[in-house]
């Protein structure tokens, strides 16, 4: 009986990271002018469907420019709070900082919810390496 015990103890265990990685999502947006819209409806529904999932915006390139104070989508329709909203939900939204290196921007040109990470294509990376679900709208 102490066996069986120490056996679904021991699955459980192993289980456990793997059922919170299952909730971890990175959504890669290198094209704001084709992904930014679209992008931000997906997570709107992932959450509508998943409130737990713990999501991430990895921005880079041309990505980052939803981002930025006062960017409209050529519809008109105005990124900030679409980003905030899904900010109050628990969505993280990083800027690669080489990114600002090479097109010469300043972290001051983005929204308040932006943060920044060193290589977004190097935080892509760790955060599937960590079990992260990738998703590129």
């Amino acid at each position: 009986m102490n066996l069986k015990r120490l056996l679904v103890c021991s699955l459980i265990a192993l289980a456990a990271p793997l059922a919170s990685a299952q909730d971890a999502v990175v959504y890669h947006i290198d094209d704001a002018a084709v992904q930014g819209l679209k992008g931000l409806r997906n997570m709107r529904n992932h959450l509508d469907v998943d409130p737990k999932a713990q999501i991430t915006a990895v921005t880079h390139a041309n990505g980052v420019d939803f981002l930025m104070e006062g960017e409209k989508h050529a519809s008109g329709t105005e990124y900030a709070p679409l980003v905030s909203a899904l900010a109050s939900r628990g969505v993280k939204f990083e800027i690669c900082e080489i990114t600002l290196k090479n097109r010469n921007l300043k972290k001051e040109q983005f929204i308040q919810e932006a943060t920044f990470t060193p290589s977004g294509v190097v935080r892509i990376a760790k955060m599937q390496k960590e079990g992260a679900s990738y998703i590129k709208p």
